[in-house]
């Protein structure tokens, strides 16, 4: 046990050079870690929420929504089918989860119950042997046709908008130009937002809380939008308000040239002849042919941006607009201007996103955090150095030399992987630091109990180091164990101290018998002891 291999020496003397190599970083500043040549590594831990202060927030996805823009839609795909069979209709509505119709022919239902099954999609696919549709189409003799939402199909577009809302909020944060922010669902529909170092709040819930849907329509010249105010509006219409103090009506068509699904880009700039801060942006290749056409046959009249229902402008189509390209403008602050190209280039999210928890965490907080995690850490590593050099003298130094090289490696390795320190992250490594020396005190009482048996120093040593090693692994898979349960039940913080376990619990086997045991293989080859120094 005590013989190693060429290879071996310099793989374990590699390891621990790389860990120490990766730990460095963490001593400097970030600019001058960067400025390092590239074979360097130059990543350092992220301090977490905890640590440098920043945003939390809880947000919970509007279902209700989801199912309102679902319903909505039902209806208008029922009313353009309808009227592409050439099939009269009336009393079309939506409530609730249903799409009410009643064909005037009643001889007509079966052609129109035909026609509109194709809104009734599967769900899952077709290994998975699922029968159930998102629509369920129900008609009676005397030609009324309802299509109500299925629970399984309203489960799974409730999922589906939670899932798109974390990775729009996403692209949103990382626009920002935040380092490691945590995002992740919570539950049925409810998304949890962490930004460590963000020091602006309000603003950080105004961006990922804008639904950002963009959509380009024609005002509607029909009848004067004062006129709609105290009438009824065109069913083909709506009245939309602008930004403006106050707000100014606009009676705004329904029907949508271009979403801002088509946009491929959004940036911030300045007018050339005002100076003031606009939004250009630019199309894809359909959306441009789209953009084109409805300029090109609207010459003359009025056209509305509309951002979640407001209107942002609503200048008159002078000439075609073929580049695919153009400027938003509403009187912005540079920061507004800059907030929209964001959300323009992130997406728009599939359901409003409702703040129902948070808080904001000072960097105050977070230092006095640090410094106390420093003083634990610090008072706990030589508490156990002290301890060992006293019970087991020469063998506890070794001991210690493996201790220090474990924190070494812990650190390196979080380092390496990019992962974000949190205050159970400092309490994993100092946990991390008691455990690292129980495997070498199971190894030296087992020495003794050897040595006084009546063997040799060489034979105690060896019998020593191979007697412990079940015992060393149970121990320590049993805690990993422990440590990835943790992980994948916990979230947050609770993950955080699992990882920084489970990354101790590995370097602590590799430095307590494997650096351990060369090390005392080295001075073993070099003393040729009589006796074991315990």
């Amino acid at each position: 046990m005590l013989h190693f291999a060429r290879w071996t020496v310099i793989l374990i003397i590699a390891i621990c050079a790389a860990g120490i190599l990766a730990t460095i970083p963490n001593f400097f500043s970030k600019q001058e870690a960067e400025s390092w040549p590239s074979w360097i590594p130059h990543r350092q831990l992220v301090l977490g929420l905890d640590l440098q202060g920043g945003s939390h927030i809880l947000l919970a996805v509007d279902t209700d929504a989801v199912v309102k823009e679902r319903v909505d839609t039902l209806r208008d795909d029922v009313r353009q089918i309808l009227r592409d069979e050439r099939i009269g209709y009336t009393g079309l509505t939506a409530r609730g989860k249903n799409v009410d119709v009643t064909i005037r022919d009643v001889a007509q239902t079966d052609a129109a119950v035909k026609a509109l099954r194709e809104l009734s999609q599967p769900l899952g696919s077709v290994l998975s042997g699922s029968t159930a549709r998102d629509v369920n189409l129900t008609s009676t003799p005397e030609g009324k046709i309802t299509l109500e939402l299925s629970e399984e199909g309203i489960t799974q577009r409730i999922n589906s908008a939670v899932e798109q809302s974390i990775e729009i909020v996403r692209r949103r944060i990382d626009e920002l130009g935040t380092t490691e922010p945590t995002i992740q669902r919570q539950g049925a529909d409810r998304i949890l937002v962490q930004v460590p170092g963000l020091d602006d709040p309000e603003r950080l819930k105004a961006l990922i809380g804008q639904t950002a849907k963009l959509s380009f329509r024609m005002v509607d010249l029909s009848m004067p939008a004062a006129e709609a105010l105290n009438g009824r509006p065109p069913p083909e219409s709506e009245l939309l308000y602008s930004q403006d103090d106050p707000p100014v009506p606009y009676l705004i068509e329904k029907r949508t040239m271009v979403s801002g699904e088509d946009l491929v880009d959004s940036q911030p700039g300045f007018d050339q002849n005002t100076n003031e801060p606009i939004v250009s942006f630019r199309f894809n290749s359909s959306g441009a042919r789209r953009f084109a056409v409805a300029t090109q046959q609207n010459v003359g009249r009025p056209f509305a941006i509309v951002l979640d229902n407001e209107v942002i402008s609503a200048p008159v189509i002078r000439e075609p607009i073929l580049g695919g390209s153009g400027q938003i403008s509403g009187s912005f602050l540079i920061e507004e201007a800059n907030d929209l190209a964001i959300l323009l280039r992130a997406g728009a999210l599939p359901a409003p996103l409702t703040p129902i928890e948070e808080r904001t965490v000072g960097p105050g907080l977070g230092a006095d955090s640090v410094a106390a995690g420093k003083i634990a850490a610090l008072i706990g590593t030589f508490a156990v150095i002290i301890f060992m050099v006293v019970v087991y003298g020469l063998f506890g130094v070794f001991a210690n030399i493996a201790l220090l090289i474990n924190i070494t490696l812990v650190i390196g390795i979080l380092s390496l992987l990019g992962a974000t320190l949190t205050l159970p992250g400092i309490a994993g490594i100092v946990l991390t630091v008691g455990m690292a020396v129980d495997a070498n005190v199971l190894i030296y009482e087992r020495i003794r109990e050897e040595q006084k048996s009546g063997k040799s120093a060489i034979a105690s040593i060896d019998s020593g180091y191979r007697r412990a090693l079940g015992t060393i692994m149970d121990a320590n898979i049993t805690t990993l164990i422990a440590a990835v349960i943790l992980f994948y039940l916990g979230s947050g913080p609770i993950r955080g101290f699992a990882i920084t376990l489970a990354i101790g619990i590995v370097t602590t086997v590799f430095t307590a018998y494997l650096v351990n045991r060369l090390i005392v293989a080295e001075w073993v080859r070099m003393r040729r002891p009589s006796s074991v120094p315990i």
